[in-house]
């Protein structure tokens, strides 16, 4: 089928093709990053917004260029999870991909309007490694992806970058403490992405993706799943003796995760892990409202 005679996906197909169930993994670290300038009394509505906008597209992008690149590879063809557009034939894998790259422009034009807001013109090398990043998960000849380093690399952007560099762009430094909510934030994205990678663990390890759960294997994975979710408490409860005890209000997010990691260790499979995918979403979403919440009544309280 060529790309012209290639059905279009309708509006609905390519929200569901964008995942917004990832999408909390985008807004959380962006919400975190925006509660600590607000306690440091640098925030900035036109920054933060900027960076939410970069943030989004960034995944939206990262969505679209998977869905793209594990089409052409085949390894979406039997699928429990989200609807596939490659996969599923609703579109020709160069829509998909012109769909990736025009997020990834406009998480650009984002970035460059707070380089410019800014004046950190070394900010641009980020961006560029934050969509080349993107891109280079499940594309190219040696998608990172595939070898077992997403879950790093998630980390590393929808994490440590991303709550740093929102904090950055409004304060203009990044304190001990900031740095502690980026590897929390990190950890609990690194989640979302362990529970989709335990769920698709099968059907990858058939075609050759070696994704760090295949590495792990599942007992291994559920481990890992549980790690993440402790460490994330801990770290909360450092960050808020750097702050305020009011930055404790995150845990209470966390309180909405119990059900899920009760799936995971009871062994769920398959449907079961997609309730276990949404609620580590919100869970990441929640906790981070609550923890900038609670650091933001902690900056106007006497």
């Amino acid at each position: 089928m060529t790309a012209e005679a290639a059905p279009r996906p309708t509006p609905t197909q390519w929200l569901a093709g964008a995942r917004p169930r990832t999408l909390p993994a985008a807004c959380s670290p962006v919400i975190a990053g925006t509660g600590l300038a607000v306690f440091e009394q640098g925030f900035s509505w036109v920054a933060a917004v900027l960076a939410l906008v970069v943030s989004l597209a960034l995944q939206v992008g990262v969505n679209y260029a998977n869905d793209y690149s594990d089409g052409i590879r085949g390894t979406d063809t039997e699928r429990v999870g989200p609807l596939r557009l490659v996969g599923s034939g609703l579109a020709s894998p160069p829509l998909v991909k012109r769909a990736a790259f025009v997020s990834f422009g406009i998480a650009g034009l984002a970035g460059l309007a707070l380089v410019i807001l800014t004046q950190q013109w070394w900010l641009l090398v980020v961006g560029v490694a934050c969509v080349l990043a993107a891109w280079y998960y499940t594309g190219g000849k040696r998608p990172y992806g595939y070898a077992g380093l997403g879950e790093l690399f998630v980390f590393i952007f929808f994490g440590l970058v991303a709550v740093c560099g929102t904090t950055y762009v409004q304060v203009g430094r990044i304190s001990l403490a900031t740095l502690l909510t980026g590897v929390w934030v990190g950890a609990l994205a690194c989640a979302i992405l362990v529970t989709n990678n335990l769920r698709d663990i099968r059907g990858d390890a058939q075609v050759g993706k070696r994704t760090l759960a295949t590495r792990l294997g599942d007992a291994g994975t559920r481990v890992l799943y549980v790690i993440l979710i402790a460490l994330s408490a801990l770290l909360i409860i450092i960050a808020s003796l750097l702050t305020s005890w009011w930055a404790l209000f995150g845990l209470a997010g966390l309180l909405l995760i119990i059900p899920a990691v009760r799936v995971v260790l009871s062994g769920g499979t398959g449907p079961a892990l997609i309730g276990v995918l949404k609620a580590t979403g919100l869970t990441e979403l929640v906790t981070a409202v609550a923890f900038a919440a609670g650091l933001a009544l902690a900056a106007l309280s006497p």
